[in-house]
């Protein structure tokens, strides 16, 4: 998830909840933009500062995060940034899904709709997954 959109992570974990998904097993990883030493996160976060030159990641934590084998990324951001662009194609998991501004190959499911529009965001992607029986 994208920093900016920070304050849509409860309303989206809380709205997945609610829908039967286990909040054990819902993982958050955000990326900043800026870090200050001394603000604390409640969540993992990245920056671009993790990514080499020659498109390494040199976060522990990020790199943890690209292995899992997760049924399903939710790619939160709609703005390409390189490192966010090598989380979605690098990571294991088995469905991915994000928003139309978003390069179309990374995806296995577009939602055209705005990250701040969490709410329309979040009925479509659970209605393609009841369709899909990923849920």
């Amino acid at each position: 998830m994208d920093q900016r959109y920070f304050l849509e992570i409860k309303a989206l974990t809380t709205e997945f909840i609610a829908n039967g998904i286990l909040e054990e097993n819902i993982e958050v990883i955000v990326y900043r933009d800026t870090f200050i030493k001394s603000m604390n996160m409640e969540y993992t976060t990245f920056g671009s500062k993790h990514l080499k030159w020659n498109s390494v990641i040199n976060n522990p934590a990020l790199n943890n995060f690209i292995d899992k084998d997760f049924d399903l990324l939710i790619s939160y951001y709609e703005i390409e940034k390189a490192i966010l662009l090598s989380v979605t194609h690098n990571s294991k998991a088995h469905f991915k899904v994000g928003f139309s501004a978003i390069d179309k190959r990374l995806n296995n499911l577009i939602i055209n709709t705005d990250a701040v529009n969490q709410k329309v965001f979040t009925q479509e992607l659970l209605r393609y997954l009841k369709i899909l029986n990923k849920i």
